[in-house]
C-alpha cells in the first residue's frame, strides 16, 4: 500500500512539474525556433514567389544582441505584403520582437553582440544516419 501510495505522489509530483506555464526564455527560445523553421520551409517550397528569394536571410540566436535589428529589419522589409505565408512570419517576428522588448526585457542575457554571425551562422555538423552505415 506504501508502494502505491508512493508511486501516486511521485506520479502527481511529475505531472504538476510538466504543467507548469512557460518561462520568458522558453517562450522566445521555441518561437525563434519556429520562426527560422517556417523561414527555411517558406523559401523550400515549390511555389516560392520571386519576392521570397529576395527576403533578408533570417537565422535568430536570441543570444545575439543583433537579432533585435534583424527582427525590425524583417518586419520592415517592404515586399512581399500579397504573399500570406510571408505576412505570417513577420508577424511571428513582431511578436517575438514585442515579447523580447517589453515582456522578457528583464530576463534575457545576451552572450554576444556579432552580427555577422546571424548573416552566416556556423551550423551543428550533422550526424550521419544509421541507414547510411
Amino acid at each position: 500500500m506504501k508502494m502505491l501510495l508512493s508511486l501516486i505522489a511521485l506520479l502527481s509530483a511529475a505531472l504538476i512539474a510538466n504543467a507548469a506555464p512557460p518561462t520568458c526564455y522558453s517562450r522566445v527560445l521555441s518561437l525563434s525556433k519556429e520562426i527560422t523553421e517556417s523561414f527555411k520551409e517558406l523559401q523550400t517550397s515549390k511555389a516560392v514567389d520571386s519576392c521570397v528569394e529576395m527576403l533578408p536571410s533570417l537565422y535568430l540566436d536570441i543570444h545575439n544582441y543583433c537579432v533585435l535589428a534583424k527582427l525590425r529589419d524583417f518586419v520592415a522589409y517592404p515586399r512581399c505584403e500579397r504573399v500570406l505565408e510571408v505576412s505570417e512570419l513577420k508577424e511571428k517576428a513582431r511578436s517575438l520582437y514585442t515579447i523580447m522588448i517589453s515582456y522578457c526585457r528583464r530576463d534575457l542575457v545576451f552572450l554576444t553582440d556579432d552580427c555577422s554571425a546571424l548573416e552566416n551562422p556556423v551550423l551543428p555538423p550533422i550526424e550521419p544516419s544509421i541507414i547510411e552505415s
